[in-house]
């Protein structure tokens, strides 16, 4: 069987979970040897074995990003000729897909890593490019020949923004953790070199500055920590130029409230794994205020550098973090905050003040109690070990691409 999978990112144009995922699930398809799998990613050549990379085409070079987007799609679908099957990922690439099930007969299999109409606040950064990405997203979904959703939470959302789906078609198969490259890394000097102090209690936030990542929640439930308590973002990429100067002005006020600059550290360019694996090994908590996250790989890479974690009960996240009052006879490996959200898509906490101080307080909690953070930080490396390996992930995303295509006839 060849399937070739379509994506915006690959390494080493990779900036969000979708890209790690797709990275990783390649590697363990490929580990198989029972399917030929072929990369068509968006960007740069790549000097990797059966992997095509397309660049945007230079005719719409000063066309809506969107319409960028669609040109790239079109040309992805014209080369997967000869395909048994297409995977593709993100609405980015979930057109070249349909395009090319349509032109070419084979089945379209996409995982569902979001959902537009749950990121209502792209229209910042797309304008009218979000309702083509809407559009290209929704034609892709209810034609798809199957669905995987990378947890519960995320199969709900996609039944529930689109209707038309058959249930049946959407299978749930989690994201995973490679926890041979994602591991404690415990190197007080390298930690040092990038300005945090391994000897002062800390907590950590690794993403991109979006809407859904929550940061600037974030930002406000640090005014209430403990002085001697570092703060350290691993923070870039900002959606828009508004969101990246509402963070700004959040740290600016962070460090004059806390009348030392060094009990902030912001670190804008994006670190090689083993830096981040450092941070988050010398971390005592990890913290993760997102609104929308259908499972949330970063929780993963933390618990698999033993960090515990703090984080929104949304989305997928309780899938993967294990919290005291759900436990069912597992060790915790972190604090949920629970969170009563807008139901217009944006995910906007009801009570904004009042989750804030509700995250406060978890991550303050955990940080009066560095043995029982480490504890949490143990137990979830064990849990990424035992329950999210690619490994099983790649059979199970196997599977789906057996049903697909023996109901297609191929």
């Amino acid at each position: 069987m060849r399937v070739d999978v379509l994506t915006k990112e690959y390494p080493p144009e990779v900036y969000g979970g979708a890209g790690v995922h797709v990275a990783e699930l390649v590697r363990a398809l490929r580990a198989r040897g029972d399917v030929e799998v072929r990369v068509r990613a968006f960007g740069a050549p790549r000097p990797e074995e059966s992997t095509d990379s397309y660049p945007d085409l230079a005719e719409l070079a000063r066309a809506n990003a969107a319409l960028r987007t669609l040109g790239v799609d079109l040309a992805i679908a014209d080369d997967c000729a000869g395909a048994d099957l297409v995977h593709s990922h993100t609405w980015y690439a979930n057109l070249a897909g349909h395009l090319a099930s349509l032109l070419h007969g084979m089945p379209h299999v996409l995982s569902a890593h979001s959902l537009e109409p749950l990121r209502p606040w792209k229209a910042e950064q797309l304008g009218g490019g979000y309702a083509v990405s809407s559009w290209a997203e929704q034609t892709a979904y209810e034609s798809a020949a199957a669905i995987i959703a990378v947890s519960a939470a995320m199969r709900d959302d996609v039944l529930r923004s689109y209707p038309a789906v058959d249930p049946d078609r959407v299978h749930v198969v989690h994201n995973g953790i490679d926890t041979e490259d994602w591991h404690p890394v415990d190197d007080p000097d390298r930690v040092r070199e990038l300005g945090v102090d391994p000897d002062r209690p800390s907590v950590v936030f690794v993403g991109r500055i979006t809407r859904q990542k929550g940061l600037p929640l974030f930002l406000r439930a640090c005014q209430e920590l403990p002085s001697d308590v570092q703060v350290v973002l691993c923070a870039g990429a900002p959606d828009t130029e508004e969101i990246e100067r509402e963070v700004v002005a959040l740290v600016e006020q962070l460090r004059a409230d806390r009348g030392d600059p060094a009990s902030v550290v912001w670190i804008r360019e994006m670190l090689p794994r083993r830096d981040v694996s450092a941070l988050l090994t010398a971390a005592t908590v990890f913290a993760c205020p997102s609104i929308y996250e259908p499972l949330g790989i970063v929780n993963l890479e933390a618990m698999a550098c033993e960090a515990a974690v703090v984080a929104t009960a949304t989305g997928g996240i309780p899938e993967v973090v294990v919290a005291p009052d759900d436990a069912d006879g597992r060790t915790p490996t972190g604090l949920l905050v629970p969170i009563d959200q807008a139901d217009d898509g944006t995910g906007t906490p009801l009570d904004p003040d009042r989750y804030v101080a509700d995250f406060a307080a978890a991550l303050t909690e955990l940080l009066a109690d560095p043995e029982r953070a480490a504890e949490m930080g143990r137990a979830g490396r064990k849990r990424a070990i035992e329950d999210f390996s690619w490994a099983a992930i790649a059979d199970k995303t196997m599977e789906v691409y057996r049903r697909a295509t023996q109901a297609n006839g191929t």
